[in-house]
């Protein structure tokens, strides 16, 4: 099980205050305004946050805090946003969908040359040392085998510290009622311009997602009626023997409905759980020419929160989102290249722009049909 890339699940904790509340970068959640590490990324990448099919301001679905803490790359300060159109005539598009890699040059980041093998290869046996634990490096360790670096480990502890003051209310899913963060005067008040569209906030907490086979058990839990004669082998599954079955939308479908109120998947040089056979290439890094990795990708029932929490005007925006899931491929080498250095470099924060990819309903159903006549 060593070579096992962990997988993270993101789930709903509570709702926002208010839809525009202010936290900061370390915060995870769904909606909202993006916390922006320093108060002057609003003006300066505004092109960025920019429909490329209708030129409509782009709305925040996703901010994810993600520090990089492996063997052969560590970074701290590190964010990946996800921004999305609600403009009707954008919704099938696969342009209206961006993703930016934000992080701090020279925090704590430690690069370690890949060699000839693949980056995600390289990175296999260092992904326990996730984004949201501070862990041995080791999965199924025992802890005896290593000496700990202690100035490795004091600042772990003060990133864990820093976030831990506004991620207690991410972590319990049952505790509506948070302490209130404590933010800098800077973020008590923010201006938002009249055109920028803010879908409902909510904020959420990690679980590791089991092995295939315990998942088995947690999806029957759910589902108590399902066929008694499906069942797990070794790393695969005994598909449903129709002949319009989608392999691969059923075993995109048997994940989601053990997990059901998952909103985003997390599993850093891992493998995406995709909804349809039809993959596009994740292409290299544009910034540095790299190999990309998965990274993350977020999930249906994302869409069934945002609905809950949406006004009647968003709700009939929202139903032009028909995608099946939205995955994240980024640089392997998670680079500081970045083509304009004077606008991109804002105060030792680079912003890549990274490479999202989109699976919509038609799709799936394109390829159940095609299925069903082969």
């Amino acid at each position: 099980m060593g070579g096992r890339v962990l997988q993270y699940l993101g789930m709903p904790g509570p709702w926002a205050d208010d839809k525009s509340e202010p936290s900061d970068h370390y915060t995870t959640k769904i909606g909202g305004l993006p916390d922006w590490p320093v108060p002057q990324f609003p003006s300066t990448i505004a092109h960025l946050l920019r429909c490329a099919s209708c030129q409509s301001n782009l709305c925040l679905v996703a901010q994810v805090y993600a520090p990089i803490s492996a063997k052969s790359l560590k970074i701290e300060e590190r964010v990946i946003y996800i921004f999305g159109c609600l403009a009707p005539e954008c919704g099938k598009s696969p342009s209206s969908w961006r993703a930016f890699r934000v992080q701090k040059l020279g925090s704590a980041c430690k690069e370690v040359g890949f060699g000839a093998a693949s980056p995600v290869s390289a990175l296999k046996g260092d992904m326990c040392d996730d984004l949201w634990t501070f862990g041995s490096g080791e999965e199924g360790g025992d802890g005896s085998g290593e000496d700990f670096d202690l100035e490795e480990l004091g600042k772990a502890l003060s990133a864990a510290a820093s976030l831990a003051s506004h991620s207690k209310k991410q972590m319990n899913n049952q505790d509506a009622k948070t302490t209130v963060k404590h933010l800098p005067s800077s973020l008590e008040t923010r201006v938002v311009a009249v055109d920028t569209p803010v879908l409902p906030c909510f904020y959420t907490y990690t679980q590791e997602e089991p092995s295939t086979r315990e998942v088995t058990v947690v999806r029957s839990s759910h589902c108590q009626d399902s066929d008694p004669e499906e069942a797990w082998e070794k790393e695969g599954y005994e598909y449903d023997r129709t002949w319009n079955a989608d392999r691969t939308y059923l075993k995109f479908k048997k994940l989601v409905d053990a997990f059901p109120e998952q909103c985003f998947r997390y599993a850093y040089g891992g493998k995406p759980l995709l909804a349809t056979a039809k993959v596009e290439n994740s292409g290299t890094c544009k910034h540095c020419g790299g190999s990309r990795l998965y990274e993350m990708q977020l999930m249906p029932p994302l869409l069934y929160f945002l609905q809950e929490g949406a006004n009647d005007c968003q709700k009939y925006r929202l139903d032009n989102w028909n995608w099946m899931t939205l995955v994240v491929y980024t640089c392997s080498k998670s680079c500081s290249h970045v083509v304009d250095e004077e606008k991109l470099n804002i105060e030792g924060w680079i912003v890549a722009e990274e490479a999202i990819y989109v699976q919509f309903e038609e799709s799936l159903q394109e390829s159940v049909h095609k299925d069903y006549f082969s």
